[in-house]
């Protein structure tokens, strides 16, 4: 299993000399299967990017699968390439709400007065699956979904391909329990034995103060998580859009020091534009 990032900033793009090493894009993730499937997670900033890289490979079918309705995860879809292309064939999977989540979501970001093409008029073949099942296979890649702890609601995954398993929750507060959301040892037990976990950590415990219920986590509460459930490697993900590249590897030394601190076994470092893994 290939995953690639393409955007991994919350809220807001952002650019300028601060953000060069992290990036400036929203949440797009992309996974490559042992059977070279393509799967992209989320459709932030992040995926305008993507879209360009498939035509220039030329790979015009994909599986596309959401965590939620909340704009920095969708702004970037009127920007895929590929959708205003007569040959892409794109499977939408109704996660995490089900029925008519997708056509609703997009439809609303691509209305007047919103943008000017409307969702009705992209060209590519959409094929909607509206079940959000309790297991999803694609291919080699088996999905399970968890219901994230955040405003609206919304789904974290685990992608299983043989015996590596990469768990991703973005968008998910773990110092307050939303609707529909799960507890902090609900998600150790998700995310446990891990061979990546990436973690919203967008926060520091000084700024979570008068950010509670926003539904996001301070980043070292992510990394408790980590530790808890004996992950291989933990990566810090929806970098807040004023934190500086300077920051972020602050953050990374600290988490570094915590992990040295207690003697833990694992790997910690920020998700960026760019960053990749193989599992």
């Amino acid at each position: 299993m290939h995953i690639k990032c393409w955007g991994s900033r919350g809220s807001v793009p952002v650019s300028g000399k601060d953000y060069t090493k992290y990036g400036g894009d929203t949440t797009c993730i992309e996974i490559r299967t042992k059977d070279d499937q393509i799967i992209i997670v989320d459709g932030g900033t992040g995926i305008r990017r993507l879209g360009n890289h498939l035509i220039l490979e030329g790979r015009y079918s994909y599986e596309i699968i959401f965590t939620h309705a909340h704009w920095d995860h969708l702004m970037g879809f009127p920007f895929f390439k590929p959708i205003y292309l007569d040959q892409t064939n794109i499977r939408m999977h109704g996660c995490p709400f089900a029925q008519k989540f997708v056509e609703t979501m997009l439809n609303k970001v691509m209305s007047p007065p919103n943008f000017p093409v409307r969702y009705s008029d992209i060209k590519a073949h959409v094929d909607l699956t509206p079940e959000c099942p309790e297991l999803i296979e694609m291919g080699s890649v088996s999905i399970i979904p968890i219901r994230l702890s955040h405003p609206n609601q919304g789904n974290g995954y685990k992608f299983i391909e043989d015996d590596k398993t990469f768990v991703f929750l973005t968008d998910n507060e773990l110092g307050f329990l939303h609707p529909g959301g799960r507890s902090f040892d609900d998600y150790v037990e998700f995310s446990a034995g891990a061979d990546l976990l990436m973690h919203d950590g967008e926060y520091t415990k000084e700024e979570y103060n008068s950010t509670i219920q926003w539904g996001h986590t301070v980043y070292t509460t992510a990394l408790e998580l980590a530790i808890e459930a004996g992950v291989k490697q933990f990566g810090i993900f929806h970098l807040n859009q004023d934190r500086t590249d300077k920051e972020v590897d602050h953050m990374v030394d600290t988490c570094e020091e915590i992990i040295s601190r207690k003697k833990a076994d694992l790997k910690c470092l920020a998700v960026g534009c760019d960053t990749t893994f193989d599992l």
